[in-house]
């Protein structure tokens, strides 16, 4: 089911960890031409395509305040437990990630401070697509919450049964303190969120998950100064096992990926082959059972097993693969798991799944993929604040670092820079 190859060379490696590719010619042109239409027309031009794409009319694009109240008594009684639980862990694991501000004196006179300050205004794409993502808007909306965001923009296409989002989606909404929900998705929602239209305010930076559409949008809007999250492509997850793990496991896990779509991608790195085997026999019972079997079979077909013997070559094939998820279900996971170095969320040992990272652990979900995973880190409160420094010097601390900075000015024939230090210390001698 998984094409396997066994103890590839390392100059196999490259070719055997390439992402599924998807060629976007055809798709940029009318990304931006979606987003100029919104930029100029505004909420014209999101009705517009919210009715082409998603087959909704829509009256309004603000979600019917009616919807909200309704919207817990819609849900179970365990459901709403294991949101609340949910967002519970997420905040105790973000919480500390907020920094206190500190002030260090780097020597007598000179002192220096750095502040965290939330972004004023963020947006949050939640896809609706083949699954509501209300996960999403929990580990969106706590990090900004702590960061102190003062609105919370939230974008999520419409369903076709009278252009209505999930009750999740919303229950979770109002968990967190989203101040703006609209029922829009797609390249319309990422143009409004970074320009404004007359009913959805302009926002600072953009964050959230979706599809090769809402990839574009987002990058293209970034180069024209609208900050965002990160890069971003399909889902993936790497396992590493060997004689110690569980088939079934493994298998599950892998499944657990391959199901978000067609263009996710699994990894199976495994210390021979017995184990690929076991997991094959595995995925084929497991995948009969799943309700979204096709989509899973299709995210296989770009899927790989390799196996590697040596430890170090398979520690060495996955800090350069960089995988969004990876579990170790191996023996000394947690001693070994130091030496990751590339990975977005590391899951150590055999009762780790992906899954609880994805939903309730505490730790975010947003993370980087498609090899971003070795320069970039996955979401957290840094990603909602903006750290602005602070320097306060005394006549004495002037006294004792100006000379060192006129020196250093001098030498790089900026004159006024050291001026600008020089008439304060006259001025301090002349007070003496």
């Amino acid at each position: 089911m998984i094409p396997i190859f066994d103890n590839p060379t390392k100059s196999q490696w490259a070719s055997l960890l390439a992402r599924p590719s998807f060629d976007a010619s055809d798709l940029l042109p009318k990304v931006q031409s979606i987003i100029k239409d919104v930029k100029e027309n505004g909420d014209q031009a999101v009705l517009k395509y919210t009715q082409n794409f998603d087959q909704v009319t829509l009256k309004t694009i603000a979600l019917n305040a009616a919807l909200k109240l309704t919207a817990e008594e819609a849900l179970s009684s365990s459901l709403k437990a294991a949101i609340q639980l949910a967002k519970g862990n997420i905040e105790k694991f973000h919480q500390p990630q907020f920094q206190k501000m500190e002030r260090i004196e780097t020597m007598p006179g000179v002192w220096c401070w750095r502040k965290s300050v939330g972004i004023e205004t963020v947006g949050i794409y939640i896809p609706g697509g083949t699954a509501p993502l209300f996960s999403t808007v929990l580990m969106l909306g706590v990090p900004a919450k702590i960061a102190g965001c003062s609105n919370i923009i939230l974008c999520t296409p419409p369903n076709n049964n009278n252009g209505e989002i999930h009750p999740a989606i919303i229950y979770a909404a109002s968990l967190v303190g989203v101040t703006h929900i609209y029922t829009i998705g797609g390249v319309q929602a990422i143009a409004a969120m970074a320009y404004g239209t007359e009913t959805i305010p302009k926002v600072d930076k953009i964050f959230g998950p979706g599809n090769q559409f809402v990839t574009a949008a987002k990058q293209l809007v970034q180069q024209t100064g609208v900050a965002i999250d990160m890069p971003a492509g399909p889902s993936e997850v790497c396992v590493w096992a060997d004689d110690s793990a569980n088939p079934v496991f493994v298998a599950s896990d892998l499944l657990s990926q391959a199901e978000h779509g067609a263009d996710s991608q699994v990894l199976l790195v495994a210390s021979n082959e017995l184990i690929v085997k076991n997991v094959q026999l595995e995925l084929e019972k497991q995948l009969a059972q799943l309700p979204r079997k096709e989509l899973a079979l299709k995210a296989l077909q770009n899927s790989k097993a390799i196996i590697l013997n040596n430890v170090n070559d398979a520690l060495a094939l996955i800090n350069k693969y960089a995988p969004e998820h990876l579990i170790m279900s191996i023996e000394n996971a947690e001693i070994i798991a130091e030496k990751i170095i590339n990975a977005g969320s590391v899951f150590i040992g055999n009762y780790s799944p992906e899954s609880v990272g994805d939903y309730a652990s505490g730790t975010n979900h947003t993370l980087p993929t498609n090899g971003f995973a070795n320069a970039y880190s996955g979401v957290s409160v840094d990603s909602f604040v903006k750290k602005i420094t602070f320097q306060q010097l005394t006549e004495r601390g002037l006294s004792n670092i100006g000379q060192s900075v006129i020196e250093m000015a001098k030498a790089e024939q900026l004159d006024a820079h050291g001026n600008a230090v020089l008439v304060r210390l006259n001025d301090i001698a002349s007070k003496i």
